[in-house]
């Protein structure tokens, strides 16, 4: 029989081993080489929750047209080679009826680090943010970008009043 100070030297350490095994980060999703697929990034939004429906253009390019609380927005694709694509945007525009000028876009893009505003030919405002899908990266670091567009997103529209 073992003293009970042994014992509980042994839970202990038992209890430490587990708090080591549990603190270590799950292996990361890599991205696939050359980035992701329009049909992927659909996925990838719809595993998330999001509504994410393909459109074709008229040059034949598709993007996807989803949604974050209220707000539609755009997914556009760009060096796509062999249907996968290196890099896409998030867009939003907002029709405002040319409230907007190119001075009321700046300040945003004066005060904000990661997206960045314009006001389009007739004043409405828009909101952008690039995104890089190769080289390298991973869905984890895919996901993080997806939640500065929608953070991003939703202090723009408070900055328009929207």
């Amino acid at each position: 029989m073992r003293p009970k100070r042994f014992s509980g030297l042994i839970a202990a350490a038992m209890a430490g081993a587990a708090l080591c095994a549990a603190a270590v980060p799950a292996q990361a999703r890599d991205l696939p080489v050359g980035g992701l697929t329009v049909a992927e990034v659909q996925s990838w939004l719809q595993t998330a929750g999001y509504a994410a429906k393909v459109e074709t253009n008229s040059d034949g390019t598709q993007d996807i047209a989803s949604s974050s609380d209220g707000a539609n927005f755009h997914v556009f694709f760009y060096d796509c080679k062999n249907k996968r694509c290196a890099s896409m945007q998030f867009s939003a525009g907002f029709d405002t009826k040319g409230a907007f000028n190119a001075t009321k876009m700046n300040q945003w893009d004066v005060d904000k680090r990661w997206t960045r505003a314009y006001a389009d030919k007739v004043n409405d405002p828009w909101l952008e943010y690039d995104v890089d899908l190769a080289p390298g990266g991973t869905f984890e670091g895919l996901d993080d970008q997806f939640g500065i567009w929608r953070q991003s997103l939703g202090e723009f529209r408070k900055y328009i009043g929207w």
